[in-house]
């Protein structure tokens, strides 16, 4: 099973991610510091994207397989530069969130082309309240 660092902005669903993946209660919970959960997943606070902490994120993907950035569908304000893939030697993926609340179509192809620019070879399009698009990612995982 390959392990993913998560990366993403607050909120965006990194947490939420890792408990519906794990079969847990959905429950907000803010992540403080790193956390390596369910021997799957080292899950990073927002703020290390938000303040540009890349340093902090390149040592902690050391760790991990695969690195993911997480992006919600609601919000098209991304923090994640083009190239962005160039700082880690780990294959990239891109998980936009919360698609059970996204109600523009157009908004999730501007998404899915941002983060193919950032460097994502894959990405996922999931719902982590009606589990969309996990079976996709286990599979992913899985190999």
């Amino acid at each position: 099973m390959k392990t993913l660092l998560l990366i993403g902005k607050t909120g965006s669903g990194k947490t939420t991610f890792c408990q519906a993946m794990s079969g847990e209660k959905i429950s907000y919970k803010k992540t403080q510091t790193p956390e390596f959960l369910n021997g799957a997943f080292m899950d990073t606070p927002g703020e290390y994207i938000e303040n540009r902490l890349y340093s902090a994120i390149s040592v902690l993907s050391a760790d991990c397989d695969v690195i993911a950035i997480f992006q919600e569908c609601t919000n098209l304000n991304v923090v994640f530069p083009p190239s962005f893939a160039g700082m880690f030697a780990k294959p990239l993926i891109g998980i936009i969130t919360k698609m059970d609340l996204c109600r523009k179509s157009g908004d999730i192809a501007i998404l899915e082309e941002i983060l193919k620019m950032a460097g994502a070879e894959r990405v996922f399009k999931i719902s982590s309240l009606d589990n969309t698009g996990f079976e996709e990612i286990k599979k992913y995982i899985e190999n």
